[in-house]
């Protein structure tokens, strides 16, 4: 009678042991998963930020032109917002709950931009963000419009 004991007691172990471990692979999985996704929406940001200043630099080097640009942006962004304060160094950031983000976007008329409102934000909408690039005939920079 020991004996069956015994092996129910080490089976009983040896199961424990093995769903511990399968905890422990499904929970680093998880933090893997999250990782690269986290990964993925900072990749998102930057190709935004680097397509969008390419683009602003086309048009301001051009003579006269307007075009509608659509980006994608990660779904935690709420907004694209420019502003114009002499004291801060980045004109352009996100606004989000968690995500808080500046950059620096050369060639842009940020006092006509944000001349209605300061900041000047433009919805993330599924993912997209859609912005027009303006430059007059006689202008030196580009303007930002909805």
């Amino acid at each position: 009678m020991k004996r069956g004991r015994k092996g129910q007691i080490k089976l009983s172990f040896g199961m424990i042991f093995s769903i511990i471990l399968i905890i422990v692979f499904l929970a680093f999985a998880f933090y893997a998963i999250k990782i690269f996704l986290g990964i993925q929406d900072a990749a998102q940001t930057e190709k935004f930020i680097n397509d969008l200043k390419s683009d602003i630099d086309r048009v301001w080097k051009s003579t006269e032109s307007s075009e509608e640009k659509e980006y994608v942006l990660p779904s935690k962004i709420d907004a694209v917002c420019f502003r114009d304060d002499e004291y801060e160094y980045e004109n352009l950031f996100f606004q989000s709950d968690k995500f808080f983000e500046g950059e620096q976007i050369s060639h842009i008329d940020t006092s006509k931009i944000t001349s209605t409102e300061n900041p000047f934000c433009i919805e993330n909408v599924r993912r997209k963000v859609k912005l027009t690039l303006v430059k007059e005939i006689g202008e030196a920079l580009v303007t930002i419009t909805r």
